[in-house]
């Protein structure tokens, strides 16, 4: 995770005439039209940029919480897997030379974590295949005090790739809640979205989603291998791959990096064929770093993860499954209510075990080592997701591939 001095909320470091003849394009907006900004974009030029970052949509009017946005220009995938991109440093750099028309002055940054549960298992209905997903990450000031996120929804649809639909928190960019219309915050590191993901799913119906692990980072070193970043990997598999087992293909062609990171990750992916897999990177004898990348599927054990090594190598670890605590109590109650149902949960049934293991600051057995700042039903089936925020598992928002 990174600390450095970049603060979003500056004013426009170009000349703004070019914004204004692009504003006019941002009609004002209900719900199914692009929310008015005035706010800048210091380093981009580029018509069709300009009007990609002033085209989001606050889903809920105007509270500044979840937007949704079609990103429809060229984000430069292969560019992006030929720079060896290894930590949120390096990303920041791509998409400064890549994607931004201009460079900066200030020293931009971002950073990226992901608490989160995940499981996956068949719709006792209809035989759809459905995987659940928590995102849980506490972001505070620094007072202490919570910061409140604005959740994008990133629509892809790369030429000569798959269409997706991704899930993005705004503050790992220093976006704040209501960032979009308050007049100052620039808005070019928009342009970084399609590199930061914390799930999503493709046309294919493949899904994947990522979560935190205590320990160190991984940092795999084949010299016949081109280094990846967590994010980048996970774009990748979106844009390219249609099932589990094409995906764990193509991450073994890669040196996972996470170089800037105090800890390490590791995925939960699910497919509309029913397939299911744990990927993480575990330790060689002797090393450091994690360098092993284990493929864990087949078993019912594998169908739910949270926040510690689930593989039965990494058993007598601290962050293994036995001594750590980290998304115990949750990964717990996935397994008895999973059990309970023979692994086989509707669509209402699932959003209500994810509200068993979301995590806020009304625990009273203060279990929570995060806060939960969506929920998610993906049916890869039908290539559709159902969306709560905030914990308020009264109200639910629903995306498709389109």
């Amino acid at each position: 995770m990174l600390n450095t001095d970049f603060i979003p909320k500056c004013k426009a470091l170009l000349n703004l005439s070019i914004l204004s003849s692009i504003l006019i394009l941002s009609s004002c907006c209900d719900k199914n039209g692009p929310t008015t900004t005035s706010n800048p974009a210091g380093l981009i030029e580029d018509p069709a940029k300009l009007e990609m970052l002033h085209s989001l949509v606050d889903l809920e009017g105007n509270k500044g919480r979840l937007y949704e946005m079609t990103y429809t220009v060229d984000y430069k995938l292969d560019d992006a897997l030929n720079a060896g991109i290894v930590g949120t440093n390096s990303l920041v750099q791509f998409v400064m030379t890549h994607l931004m028309d201009y460079t900066s002055p200030k020293t931009l940054s971002m950073r990226y974590d992901a608490g989160c549960s995940a499981f996956a298992c068949p719709d006792k209905n209809s035989g759809d295949f459905l995987m659940g997903r928590n995102f849980d990450f506490n972001h505070k000031d620094e007072k202490g005090d919570r910061i409140m996120i604005p959740a994008i929804v990133v629509h892809t649809a790369p030429k000569g790739g798959k269409k997706s639909v991704s899930f993005v928190d705004g503050q790992f960019v220093f976006y704040e809640s209501g960032f979009y219309t308050d007049g100052e915050t620039d808005l070019s590191m928009l342009m970084a979205l399609p590199y930061l993901l914390l799930d999503g799913i493709n046309e294919d119906g493949f899904a994947i989603s990522v979560l935190k692990l205590d320990g160190n980072p991984t940092r795999q070193h084949y010299p016949d291998r081109k280094n990846i970043f967590t994010t980048v990997a996970m774009r990748m598999l979106l844009d390219r791959a249609g099932t589990v087992a094409e995906a764990t293909e193509m991450l073994e062609q890669y040196n996972m990096c996470m170089d800037d990171d105090p800890a390490s990750y590791h995925f939960f992916m699910a497919d509309a064929t029913g397939d299911y897999a744990i990927v993480e990177y575990t330790f060689e004898e002797g090393e450091k770093y994690p360098t092993r990348m284990e493929v864990l599927r087949g078993d019912d054990i594998w169908r739910y993860v949270t926040n510690f090594y689930a593989s039965p190598s990494m058993i007598d670890s601290p962050h293994g499954s036995v001594i750590s605590t980290h998304g115990k109590w949750r990964y717990d109650t996935l397994k008895v209510n999973l059990a309970k149902y023979q692994y086989k949960l509707n669509p209402t049934q699932a959003m209500n075990l994810l509200e068993k293991v979301a995590q806020g600051p009304d625990d009273e057995e203060q279990r929570s080592t995060g806060f939960t700042q969506w929920s998610e039903v993906y049916n890869l089936s039908k290539k559709t997701v159902k969306m709560s925020i905030l914990r308020e598992f009264g109200r639910t928002f629903e995306f498709t591939i389109e």
